[in-house]
């Protein structure tokens, strides 16, 4: 099976503008991402889809390949899939272009379960969360799943909810919140694996209540009945939502050198 990856690219952004040129200890967040994905055994092609000119040319200026899509796409998911009508590929990978620390090994792990199972139509990742910061933070998606794997639900609010949890009174106790330590709670990581036929339909589908809400793509599948296999891998995912989530990026690169 062909297999593609693609990366979609906005510059404009409510939180965060022109975050895919930011650099990034001597890189562009666009180009680490990039380089992250072509690690991959399993890709066979790495695409950038985006609507700005200025990161078309930073991408061809690192040697990748970009292409032009329209300025009207409501989501990255409509993006990628005005690229994929035009490929022959069965697999397309959908690497959000906020995860400068992805690395291709990781998304090997997403692409394989449809490699296995030509019944799933969808996949990503999850790796284990225990910061509660992270936990209550609504820029910071998490997840649960059943016993295969398949998810359940996508939220920013935090899931699961310990009953016995006091969480007003751990905000307002820093010392006695850097104690806590979650069990069974999951960070979701902004990979998507799908097949061609099933990203198309997808694209099409109407935006779903639960979707509005939260504003995550990937619960309109689970709202129209589609299973998402959900590969729990270890990894220490720091996307970049905001100049802050830049700033603690930077600092973790910084202190691996």
């Amino acid at each position: 099976m062909k297999v593609v990856a693609i990366i979609p690219a906005r510059y404009a952004s409510s939180r965060f503008e022109g975050k895919p040129l930011v650099d990034i200890l001597g890189k562009s967040m666009i180009q680490r991402v990039y380089e992250g994905v072509c690690q991959s055994r399993l890709i066979e092609q790495v695409l950038v889809a985006t609507d700005d000119q200025r990161i078309f040319r930073e991408v061809q200026r690192f040697g990748g390949r970009a292409v032009m899509t329209s300025s009207v796409h409501p989501s990255g998911t409509d993006r990628i899939a005005e690229v994929a009508r035009k490929l022959k590929a069965e697999i397309i990978v959908n690497v959000q272009g906020d995860e400068p620390l992805i690395q291709g090994r990781l998304i090997d792990k997403a692409i394989r379960p449809l490699l296995a199972d030509r019944s799933i139509p969808m996949s990503t990742l999850m790796t284990s969360m225990e910061d509660f910061d992270d936990w209550v933070n609504p820029n910071v998606v998490k997840v649960v799943t059943d016993q295969k794997n398949f998810a359940l639900y996508f939220s920013r609010s935090p899931i699961p909810f310990p009953r016995s949890l006091h969480v007003k009174r751990l905000l307002q106790n820093p010392a006695e919140r850097a104690e806590i330590r979650l069990k069974k709670v999951f960070k979701h990581i902004g990979v998507y694996v799908y097949r061609r036929q099933f990203l198309l339909r997808y694209s099409r589908m109407r935006p779903t209540p639960l979707e509005e809400i939260e504003k995550l793509e990937q619960l309109r599948a689970l709202e129209c009945g589609c299973r998402i296999k959900v590969v729990s891998v270890d990894y220490t995912s720091l996307h970049v939502d905001t100049p802050e989530d830049l700033s603690r990026v930077v600092a973790f690169l910084s202190a691996a050198r």
